[in-house]
């Protein structure tokens, strides 16, 4: 007989993808644990203002993306667009 035991998911990183742009840029901009990829200029923008107030939330808790737990990211992520 086999148990087996629940796995708690682990935060490697983040990845943003804009799949709105069709203007022939490439934009992708990459920091500590996270890459932003892709979408128009205004929709990148919007990525990387969302990933920069995750991670000054983060920093004022002394973690780093990969020190936060899923549900926690979440909920940064769901606060930033408040």
């Amino acid at each position: 007989m086999r148990i087996r035991t629940k796995v708690q998911p682990e935060v490697l990183g983040l990845l943003a993808l804009g799949l709105d742009s069709d203007d022939g840029h490439r934009r992708v901009t990459q920091a500590d644990g996270a890459l932003v990829i892709g979408g128009t200029e205004e929709t990148h923008g919007h990525l990387q203002q969302t990933l920069a107030k995750v991670t000054e939330a983060l920093g004022r808790k002394g973690k780093r993306i990969r020190d936060a737990s899923v549900d926690e990211l979440s909920d940064l992520i769901r606060q930033s667009h408040e």
